[in-house]
């Protein structure tokens, strides 16, 4: 089969389809294996492939999109919907979230660069750190590896569900907190602890009845004494909140204790109610004398 053919049909060669597109014939092979711009007609004798001229409109939209590093996937979800609004509804959710990735990176970038340039003292001074004694506290947990992007949505569900069952153990009786047993990073999975104090051993009674499925257990947190500083909403964003646990680990250098325990945020206000500025959170670790 020839191109001139098929005149009437307006098929391109894979040569000349991809020099009108721009798109190079590796990605057009690719893009048809992927299902993402499959040929018109392909020979059955030769195995060439042949595109009409309409398709050119498309294959160009895939060849700008991938020059946002718009993942296959995502392309074939924007120019596969149904009209041009949902295209571009879809285009803008990806770009939301390239954005919010960047604002993270550059957060991260002037941290690091703080840290890199030896500003660590101004960065600590930022932030008050004191000793709490926490009395011994029954709590039910949920327990779950988890990378760092995973962990905000985490948090607020597991916190959500331990509350729901606290209802069953007499209620909550203090701050819900989270433990990181092991570091948890884009790299690292932790794992991390959700706790919520309630009234009494009830709780095993519900917690084996009920939250079997997601683990939920039981156990006594014994007395501590905590070194504590209070951060704002907005300071809970990672990396913001790496320099509170920084500054805490550098009080306690200072003062001479030692820890006892693993890391902890304790959510003590409504999350939701709460403003940018607004203290809801305190970055601690226990501690004991050296």
């Amino acid at each position: 089969m020839t191109e001139n053919a098929d005149v009437d049909e307006e098929l391109l060669s894979i040569g000349a389809f991809a020099a009108r597109s721009r798109l190079s014939a590796k990605a057009l092979r690719l893009y048809d294996r992927l299902g993402l711009l499959p040929p018109a007609r392909v020979d059955a004798d030769t195995g060439y492939r042949y595109y009409r001229a309409a398709q050119v409109e498309r294959a160009r939209m895939v060849a700008l999109l991938r020059q946002l590093d718009m993942p296959l996937a995502r392309i074939a979800e924007v120019v596969d919907a149904g009209d041009g609004a949902a295209r571009a509804r879809r285009l803008d959710a990806y770009w939301a979230e390239v954005e919010a990735r960047h604002a993270s990176q550059r957060t991260l970038a002037g941290y690091l660069r703080g840290r890199l340039s030896g500003r660590s003292l101004e960065m600590y001074g930022k932030f008050t750190v004191e000793t709490v004694d926490v009395p011994e506290q029954v709590v039910i947990t949920e327990s779950r590896h988890i990378l760092a992007d995973e962990l905000p949505a985490w948090i607020g569900a597991s916190l959500g569900r331990l509350e729901e069952g606290a209802r069953a153990c007499g209620g909550v009786t203090g701050a819900p907190f989270v433990v990181y047993h092991s570091e948890v990073s884009v790299e690292s999975d932790g794992p991390a602890e959700a706790c919520v104090p309630v009234a009494d051993e009830a709780a095993a009674a519900w917690a084996a009845e009920r939250g079997r499925v997601r683990g939920t257990t039981v156990r006594a947190e014994p007395a501590m004494r905590l070194a504590r500083t209070r951060i704002a909403k907005a300071q809970v964003a990672h990396p913001q909140i790496l320099a509170a646990f920084e500054a805490v680990e550098a009080w306690m250098r200072e003062q001479g204790l030692t820890y006892a325990g693993p890391c902890r945020e304790i959510y003590f206000a409504d999350w939701d109610a709460a403003g940018p500025e607004d203290p809801v959170c305190d970055v601690a670790f226990p501690v004991a004398e050296a």
